[in-house]
């Protein structure tokens, strides 16, 4: 048994079951993946996957035991290497942080500096996506922790650690009929507009949501969405409808024909957050990012969670 075989077949299961994705993913052909699986097969005594001719349906019983068990195995090895890098070279490596849109361009920017400063050998790879793909991205080891936002994590796996809090503005072009109200501004208010805002604005678990709800008010009409503030603030801009994002999100000076109203009494606070695998390995320098990030973090406390026996998400 090579650890090849164990990656190849976890690549698969990973890609949907597509070996010619995963082919691509790991840079290697489709014949060689199908023979290291089915070498893999042969000594196991059982099969991993079920077949249709060429083409792989599904994952057998044992095959999805052997699967999990794999995808530990690879993790664990990649500790390992981990491990030694930081013990040869403490101020070198890389560091792969998945995070949303909002908390990529408006929080993380002073810490990045900061942080490359005192490690100029440390390559930092920043990658933005949904509060859902960056769960799924450190569940995977493609990122050596998240960093969100109202993120739902249900998986045994993760562990979330909330740090500070941050609210939400509407967001109007310069004129508009809200900004002459002499009152707080009000859900029925909102309402009355085309509304842009994130993509998860209005699921079960949002916060928006929870207030609209509670409030027994109609939903708006939500003519965009997207997980990017830049891009909520240029279709206001550009006449779609009113904008709900991050308070933070906005800027009188850059943000130049575009007002802000505060809304942060309409809705419940959010917390920015950060994502662990409980089995993770951290280097020296990771901990010293996250420290950056949010003080409150020293590595006592989040190996407290990393390897302690906490069963609940840990909020600080």
């Amino acid at each position: 048994m090579k650890l090849q075989q164990l990656r190849y077949a976890v690549e698969v299961y990973r890609q949907n079951l597509n070996i010619s994705d995963a082919a691509e993913a790991l840079f290697t052909s489709q014949p060689g993946i199908s023979k290291q699986i089915r070498m893999l097969e042969d000594e196991l005594g059982v099969p991993l996957f079920v077949r249709h001719g060429k083409r792989i349906i599904s994952v057998t019983t044992p095959g999805k035991i052997v699967l999990e068990t794999a995808d530990r195995i690879l993790r664990e090895v990649q500790n390992i290497k981990r491990i030694g890098t930081e013990f040869a070279d403490q101020d070198m490596g890389s560091l792969t942080i998945a995070t949303t849109h909002t908390q990529a361009r408006y929080v993380l920017p002073k810490v990045i500096q900061t942080f490359a400063t005192r490690y100029p050998l440390v390559q930092i790879n920043i990658v933005p996506a949904s509060s859902t793909a960056i769960n799924h991205m450190v569940l995977n080891g493609e990122a050596d922790f998240a960093i969100g936002a109202e993120m739902v994590s249900d998986h045994p796996e993760l562990h979330k650690l909330s740090c500070f809090a941050w609210n939400r503005s509407v967001i109007v072009p310069d004129g508009h009929p809200l900004l002459s109200l002499t009152r707080p501004l009000s859900l029925q208010d909102i309402s009355a507009f085309p509304l842009i805002t994130y993509d998860y604005a209005f699921d079960d678990h949002s916060h928006i949501a929870r207030a609209f709800a509670q409030a027994n008010c109609d939903y708006p009409k939500v003519i965009l969405t997207s997980p990017d503030s830049e891009v909520i603030k240029t279709y206001v801009l550009n006449g779609l409808g009113i904008g709900l994002a991050a308070s933070l999100a906005f800027d009188q000076q850059r943000d130049q024909g575009l007002q802000q109203i505060n809304a942060e009494h309409l809705f419940e606070p959010s917390f920015s957050q950060v994502i662990l695998r409980k089995d993770a390995y951290l280097c020296g320098f990771a901990y010293e990012f996250l420290a950056m990030f949010a003080p409150m973090l020293t590595r006592s406390r989040i190996e407290s969670v990393l390897y302690g026996s906490f069963d609940e998400d840990f909020s600080i």
